[in-house]
């Protein structure tokens, strides 16, 4: 690449020094140093890769991504990765669940409303973002991964397919480094608010960069019913309540104690 880029250079120079700028030749030369510098700084700027993994099947999957900074020979130690999840309304993220594993030094997430109703099903739930901050995988001196685990909501029976689609966007990729980490200065990025962490509720300065996706979009099948079996279903949960509560009510007729209260 940067051999290349050196050869455009030549060509470039040659047709300044025959063209009508040959009188101003300090000034093009000046510039073209410049462009080459720019060229160069490209071609040396480690990508930013992101891989996503959805792990299981069913209702409950786990969500695992990996954010690799190609920074080999630098020291990443003094930075912070988060990712910026943005669920669809067909899927959540069980707050309980999310304080448990963080007692366990598993999974640190930040649910954004922190109020989620587990309960409702897709048609009546609303998107959530979920800020995850990632840790540094022990085995790539320059990778930082994290896994959330995601459930599917309940949605309404279709036709004739028993799934549907809930489509997971591209996260935002969080940044926190020093201004003297040589990257940051090649990156693109932008610079947004964000929560420092899960333990504080103040923001801190997070640089939103720009990275290559391994895979695209993911796209889980969630299991829902189908319509031509409502009849069904409601037959049999209609028997299996009545059949129940009879059972109770024996039970408690057979083994259970009375006594007569006089109210007088």
């Amino acid at each position: 690449m940067v051999l290349v880029t050196l050869v455009e250079l030549q060509v470039e120079l040659a047709g300044v020094m025959r063209g009508p700028w040959k009188c101003s030749l300090p000034i093009s030369v000046t510039w073209l140093l410049c462009l080459a510098g720019h060229w160069y700084a490209q071609a040396t700027c480690p990508d930013i890769t992101v891989t996503r993994e959805v792990l299981k099947d069913g209702f409950h999957r786990d969500l695992l991504t990996k954010v690799e900074l190609g920074t080999v020979g630098e020291d990443i130690g003094c930075c912070s990765v988060a990712i910026k999840e943005q669920l669809p309304a067909g899927l959540y993220v069980d707050p309980n669940e999310l304080a448990s594993l963080q007692q366990h030094n598993r999974t640190e997430a930040l649910i954004v409303p922190d109020a989620v109703d587990v309960e409702a099903p897709e048609y009546l739930a609303t998107d959530l973002v979920v800020f995850i901050y990632m840790k540094p995988e022990p085995r790539c001196t320059h990778c930082f991964q994290a896994t959330l685990p995601v459930h599917c909501r309940y949605h309404r029976p279709t036709e004739n397919d028993g799934r549907v689609p809930a489509a997971l966007k591209n996260p935002e990729i969080l940044i926190r480094c020093p201004e003297s980490f040589p990257p940051m200065k090649c990156w693109k990025h932008s610079h947004v608010e964000a929560p420092c962490s899960v333990r504080t509720e103040s923001t801190c300065h997070w640089n939103n960069v720009k990275y290559k996706p391994v895979n695209k979009e993911l796209i889980l099948q969630v299991p829902v019913g189908l319509k031509q079996h409502s009849s069904l279903v409601c037959a049999v949960t209609l028997l299996t309540t009545v059949l129940c509560s009879s059972l109770v009510l024996a039970a408690v007729c057979k083994h259970g104690h009375f006594f007569l209260v006089n109210c007088s």
